[in-house]
């Protein structure tokens, strides 16, 4: 059983300063709204854990399972019963601009009880962590 949802924008920057900003964990909490703490146990690849404590919702451990350098990274984390897969892309559109997206799979049995509680605020928090990736990237630069 899974389902999935997915979020994209379009953002204004520099797609190897986008990337620097979001695939830096333990900064995610400085300049990203969804984001409480969150850290990372080694260097940003694939078989690296870390932990998040989004708001709103529980802390707990992630690995990152795959991550193709200045384009997309995937992450999974347990939940009872099953995992909550998220796999981001920043897609150049050649104009300045960068296509970031997010891809969320919920597996298990969890998914009807995820999709109730929680999707809702996911969803609303992604466009705001879009816009606050652009403005910290404009600002590292």
């Amino acid at each position: 059983m899974m389902y999935s949802f997915t979020e994209e924008a379009v953002i204004t920057g520099d797609v190897a300063r986008i990337w620097a900003v979001a695939t830096d964990v333990d900064r995610w909490s400085e300049w990203d709204p969804h984001e409480e703490k969150s850290r990372i146990d080694g260097e940003f690849a694939a078989g690296t854990k870390g932990w998040v404590k989004p708001k709103g919702a529980p802390a707990g451990p992630f690995t990152i399972v795959a991550v193709e350098p200045g384009q997309s990274w995937t992450s999974e984390a347990g939940i009872p019963f099953g995992k909550l897969r998220g796999h981001r892309t920043y897609e150049p559109l050649g104009d300045g601009t960068v296509r970031v997206a997010e891809h969320v799979e919920v597996h298990g049995p969890m998914g009807p009880l995820f999709k109730l509680i929680w999707e809702k605020g996911m969803r609303a928090d992604m466009p705001l962590t879009f816009a606050a990736l652009e403005q910290e990237a404009l600002r590292r630069g």
